[in-house]
């Protein structure tokens, strides 16, 4: 017999806006549409019920990285942001050599084919030296088509996205073959100008990689590739929303130019979210968590911000709470952007009938105090 869960009472998001006192019903792992009928229910009065998150950049977690390797430590990176809310994520590996990177690849596509992950993002080895952060310097190289091939083919289909400076000798080239090869091409660690820019979009760069971080500033006679990227209806702007990485203006004013449909929230998280403060590797650098801000530790990038401790539960709280954007855009920014540009909507990033029952419950300060992947509690709510 399938497995029924009813839930009620709670202030739900759907596509058509909130449903206060609304009802979600699950049988198995989908969401099911039914009449509301006299049976068992957990109410969840005071409550919210968002879509299960969705992130496409992530390095790590619970002081494991993707970049190791390793299934056991990508399970224990799953894992934690499993229980933070994330219940779709792409694994994001960091510069390193193309064999190593291969490697990584052969673990994390096993990942994916197991349904844990829903493929491989590959940050560099393709960015500019000048907009490195918290990449190693020696490890980078220009994007020569036959070099990005082999990190695709590496991946075994598993492939999703790959970040690379379009500025770069073969830049161009590795962009369109990306988009041929269904693999998203994202703009970033960049020296771009205005102009190279746009002539990436049109090549088919359709992602700006932590849009603001690790590439020019927006100046008034040379918008840079930030300009571009905002006003392009065919680019998702990421952005790491964690307080430190971005300004509360300068989150407004990309919502503002880009609108809500083109935000995708991410964490670009290292090993160390989910952790306390302490020294963490990030592919071969090594880097130090504290208050909470991952930097590099030493080396010629030493001092350089290294990602984020960040999960997307503490993402969502602050953009209501600090932040002042809807419930609504929240969760299009977490949930069902990112899932479209993933080509994954279909199964994943909103509350309907027929799709994955990935959801979260959030408090009414907006906590995160339950979490459902395709049907189970991973944390399931205590209510009176």
């Amino acid at each position: 017999m399938v497995e029924r869960t009813v839930l009620t009472g709670a202030r739900v998001v759907l596509p058509t806006g909130v449903a206060h006192d609304g009802r979600v019903t699950v049988e198995g792992r989908r969401i099911v549409d039914d009449t509301a009928r006299e049976e068992p229910s957990l109410d969840l009065s005071g409550h919210w019920i968002v879509p299960g998150f969705v992130d496409v950049h992530v390095h790590g977690g619970g002081g494991a990285s993707f970049s190791a390797g390793s299934a056991e430590e990508a399970l224990t990176a799953i894992g934690t942001h499993r229980a933070h809310g994330t219940t779709t994520m792409v694994a994001s590996t960091v510069t390193g050599d193309l064999d190593d990177l291969a490697r990584q690849a052969a673990v994390l596509a096993e990942l994916t084919e197991q349904g844990d992950l829903a493929g491989i993002h590959f940050e560099g080895p393709f960015i500019s030296p000048h907009r490195c952060g918290a990449h190693q310097p020696g490890l980078l190289r220009d994007p020569h088509p036959a070099d990005v091939r082999k990190l695709i083919d590496a991946a075994h289909g598993a492939a999703r996205m790959m970040t690379l400076a379009p500025e770069l000798p073969g830049g161009l080239d590795s962009v369109r073959m990306l988009a041929d090869s269904g693999v998203i091409a994202a703009v970033g660690h960049t020296d771009s100008t205005y102009e190279a820019t746009l002539e990436a979009i049109d090549a088919g760069a359709t992602v700006a990689t932590h849009l603001f971080n690790a590439m020019p500033g927006l100046l008034h006679r040379a918008p840079g590739p930030i300009a571009a990227l905002l006003e392009d209806e065919r680019v998702t702007v990421e952005l790491i929303n964690d307080g430190t990485h971005l300004h509360p203006a300068v989150l407004e004013l990309a919502f503002a130019r880009a609108g809500a449909d083109r935000v995708a929230f991410i964490t670009d998280a290292m090993g160390a979210a989910g952790m306390t403060d302490g020294m963490f590797p990030l592919g071969p650098m090594r880097v130090e968590v504290k208050d909470g801000v991952a930097r590099i530790a030493d080396g010629p990038t030493a001092g350089s911000i290294a990602g984020s401790t960040l999960t997307l539960d503490t993402a969502f709280k602050r953009a209501v709470t600090v932040d002042g954007l809807p419930v609504e855009d929240a969760v299009r920014a977490l949930s069902v952007n990112p899932a479209r540009l993933l080509g994954v909507a279909d199964r994943v990033g909103s509350l309907e009938p027929g799709k994955d029952a990935d959801l979260v419950v959030l408090n009414g300060s907006y906590d995160l105090v339950g979490v459902m992947r395709k049907g189970e509690w991973l944390i399931k709510p205590e209510v009176k």
